[in-house]
């Protein structure tokens, strides 16, 4: 807060900038949430609970949100998966995250971060969800896999009568919600198997066949790492009848900002190398693109346009913007400048 309050001294404001410092959750807001809390679930891994914006949609249990994290002036956009019921008492939606070594994202969520931050929320998306299927069901998770399938037990499992989720980790410290999994098995909710990979080894697909007779008759949601899922699908198709196995694939995001780089306007096929001083706007219409500009002060947002992917710098405050395909991420050509490869959707 003490920062943006620094910056309107040099910065032209909207009023509704202004009421973004005093009411950031509010209706008509860009979508916004405030961190309420942090729970350790294992030594890497958290549970982050959000208060989100008026503006928030809601979920279906499965789905996932967007989160927009600063990390040292860096806007880092991440895909993570709702844990929590779509109503809860409080309004409050939660994430889990796993740290992961080298990830700037994943471990400021888990070792960084405090109550109180506002976070950039996209509205929840992804069809990795039960349906209408409420017939017997497997999970095949591992690792932060388990994460969207917590989302659907939560939600779900009142209304469900045969579950059974095999869970993978390297030791049973390593289960995330191990204990609330643990709970729901001794009482008779569901059955859990687990696989600790450091003394069992990782679990293949066959090996389901004796732990589950009869998965062929079930319907199997699995969630985990790239290579466990191709190994699970090449084995369905080969065994099981179609349509009985659903996946989830985390997308890895990763994204160096520099000086400068390519831009790429998708719509127009322009290509444009630029240094890191010149805006999106000015190096578009010098190639011929059809820029829409208005101010080009970044004061009347007439020049918006979506980043499908790559960095741009804030030429007013040196703040990094950084977007995947179907981030959704929008910014202000007149202000903004390539930090790397860029496509804008132009």
């Amino acid at each position: 807060m003490a920062a943006r309050l620094a910056r309107t001294a040099v910065t032209p404001l909207l009023p509704a900038d202004y009421l973004d410092m005093v009411a950031p959750l509010r209706a008509g807001a860009e979508l916004r949430g405030r961190v309420l809390s942090v729970t350790a679930e294992t030594p890497d891994a958290a549970t982050v609970h959000i208060r989100p914006g008026r503006d928030w949609a809601g979920h279906v249990p499965g789905q996932y949100v967007r989160l927009g994290v600063d990390v040292e002036g860096v806007r880092h956009w991440r895909p993570y998966s709702l844990t929590s019921p779509p109503a809860t008492a409080d309004g409050s939606i939660s994430v889990t995250v796993k740290a992961v070594p080298g990830g700037v994202v994943s471990n400021h969520l888990v070792r960084s971060l405090a109550p109180g931050t506002l976070l950039q929320l996209g509205q929840a998306a992804g069809d990795f969800v039960l349906g209408a299927h409420r017939g017997p069901v497997l999970f095949v998770t591992a690792g932060s896999g388990i994460t969207p399938v917590m989302g659907m037990l939560r939600s779900h499992l009142h209304e469900l009568d045969d579950v059974v989720l095999v869970h993978s980790a390297p030791t049973g410290a390593d289960v995330v919600f191990g204990a609330e999994l643990r709970r729901l098995h001794a009482r008779g909710r569901l059955r859990l198997v687990e696989r600790h990979t450091s003394r069992q080894g990782v679990l293949a697909p066959a090996d389901l066949d004796e732990l589950v007779p009869d998965r062929r008759e079930r319907q199997t949601w699995a969630c985990g790492p790239t290579a466990m899922l191709d190994a699970h699908e090449a084995h369905w198709a080969a065994t099981t009848p179609p349509g009985r196995l659903h996946t989830e694939r985390f997308r890895p995001a990763v994204l160096a900002a520099g000086e400068g780089g390519t831009l790429t306007f998708t719509r127009s096929g322009a290509l444009v190398a630029t240094d890191g001083a010149t805006t999106v706007l000015d190096a578009g219409e010098a190639a011929g693109v059809l820029m829409p500009s208005g101010c080009r002060m970044g004061i009347c947002f007439r020049c918006v346009a979506p980043l499908r992917s790559g960095a741009v710098r804030d030429l007013r405050n040196g703040e990094i913007t950084t977007a995947v395909p179907e981030d959704g991420i929008r910014i202000q050509t007149c202000v903004s400048a390539a930090a790397g490869p860029c496509d804008i959707d132009l």
